[in-house]
């Protein structure tokens, strides 16, 4: 039995969003593909992403962190969207774990969305179907690429090593390997889905930080002290713009 699955080092991810643009640009014109954008640049964004970036900032000031937080389908071995969808569109591939949507039979309902509990369903506007990570099934098989980009374009992407991806069944693999050694953990167990991705927790540091380290060595003000106020019948610059 096999299971591919992405394994994720928070410790390392600097949320770059490498992830999120590589997989944009490769699956929008792949299998996947389109992933429709609707107002991608404005205040209020809107687009069809199978991977995205959440930051948090955690602590108290000043021991505080900011955590970034990827997340994409988990392709849990008990999906919860598979068995709730009508038409039967959802699916789960026996020979590696994969969780896909075939469009052709997707009716849009979003029965699918609703029950994942990861929020990982992406509804496309134009399409008018669900849509989510497919771990690039098509890239992953492709014969004609090198064995060493047989991989996720996220996993190519990440410039700081933060993605890995393999079969997870595998006792000898390096995902299981890392999973064992680092107390990679799945996301939200109590669900009951076993989700196939896992990820990598973040190691504690313990910072010293002084009473005189919080403020800014180079504020002028804590340097030269107050500026002078002018004669009170010395013309402004408020008083000249208004002169004009």
């Amino acid at each position: 039995m096999k299971q591919l699955a992405l394994i994720i080092d928070l410790n390392v991810c600097v949320g770059c969003h490498a992830c999120v643009t590589s997989c944009k640009e490769w699956n929008t014109s792949g299998w996947a593909g389109p992933m429709s954008d609707f107002n991608p640049y404005d205040a209020n964004p809107t687009g069809t992403f199978f991977n995205r970036v959440q930051t948090f900032e955690v602590g108290t000031f000043p021991n505080t962190e900011t955590v970034h937080f990827p997340k994409s389908c988990l392709h849990c071995e008990e999906p919860p969207c598979v068995p709730v969808c009508p038409t039967g569109a959802s699916y789960k591939r026996e020979e590696d774990g994969i969780v896909l949507v075939d469009y052709d039979k997707c009716i849009g309902c979003k029965y699918c969305s609703w029950a994942c509990p990861y929020g990982a369903r992406e509804f496309d506007e134009h399409e008018k179907v669900m849509k989510k990570c497919t771990l690039c099934v098509d890239r992953i098989y492709d014969q004609t690429l090198p064995e060493e980009e047989r991989k996720p374009a996220c996993v190519l992407a990440c410039p700081t090593s933060a993605r890995f991806f393999g079969d997870v069944y595998d006792p000898d693999s390096k995902v299981s390997r890392l999973i064992r050694e680092n107390g990679g953990y799945q996301l939200m167990p109590e669900w009951g889905t076993n989700p196939a991705n896992h990820y990598l927790p973040r190691r504690k540091t313990h910072l010293q930080i002084h009473e005189d380290e919080l403020q800014r060595a180079d504020n002028p003000l804590k340097k030269e002290g107050l500026l002078p106020e002018p004669p009170k019948d010395q013309q402004t610059l408020d008083d000249i713009y208004l002169s004009w």
